[in-house]
């Protein structure tokens, strides 16, 4: 069976040219969601066509970018297709996973997609080993003002209290008190480096 799904961005455009080569392509149903972005993979239209599939199906969009916008999220759903035996067809770029030349092209965009995630990775790794460099902190708030801390410091390395004690005093987890010491153990090395 040939199923469709069409989609359009605002209440204002027209869903007929992406419903009329639909049809013409052979699908026996259409689902559709109108005035939804296409960056979001949670749309009612779209989870009732997925749902609707069945091994030997084929699922087919007028345009790649109304399946969705990222190439991540497009080559995951593709992917999924593969798994439960469905085919995946694209109207506009002629890619078509039953064929060896869309199998190809999809072949392609996944490697693009994985190439895209490790620069992304690389790029994320390179700027939080520049925000430490320069002593920023990363990641979420800390749990402790920066008198706290100071105290913290000071009841530890000068009055020789327990984390444990500094921690129930402070009404903070004792692996609070590890982290702050941990992280200033952390700065004292590559400052020194």
């Amino acid at each position: 069976m040939k199923l469709g799904y069409a989609r359009v961005s605002t209440e204002e455009q027209s869903l007929d040219l992406q419903r009329s080569a639909l049809r013409k392509a052979g699908c026996t149903e259409i689902f559709e969601d109108h005035g939804i972005s296409g960056s979001s993979f949670r749309r009612p239209g779209l989870e009732s066509a997925l749902n609707a599939l069945s091994p030997g199906d084929t699922f087919i969009v007028w345009k790649l970018d109304r399946l969705g916008r990222s190439l991540l999220n497009l080559v995951e759903v593709i992917n999924d297709f593969a798994q439960r035996d469905i085919a995946f067809k694209s109207l506009t770029e002629s890619i078509d996973t039953d064929s060896p030349g869309g199998r190809l092209i999809f072949h392609m965009m996944a490697a693009l997609a994985e190439f895209e995630r490790s620069l992304i990775s690389e790029r994320t790794r390179a700027g939080m080993q520049e925000a430490k460099k320069q002593g920023r902190h990363l990641g979420r708030p800390f749990a402790l003002s920066q008198d706290q801390q100071d105290a913290v410091r000071y009841d530890i390395l000068v009055l020789n209290k327990s984390t444990s004690e500094v921690a129930k005093s402070m009404n903070v987890h004792p692996r609070t008190i590890t982290r702050l010491m941990e992280r200033d153990t952390e700065v004292a090395i590559t400052q020194n480096s």
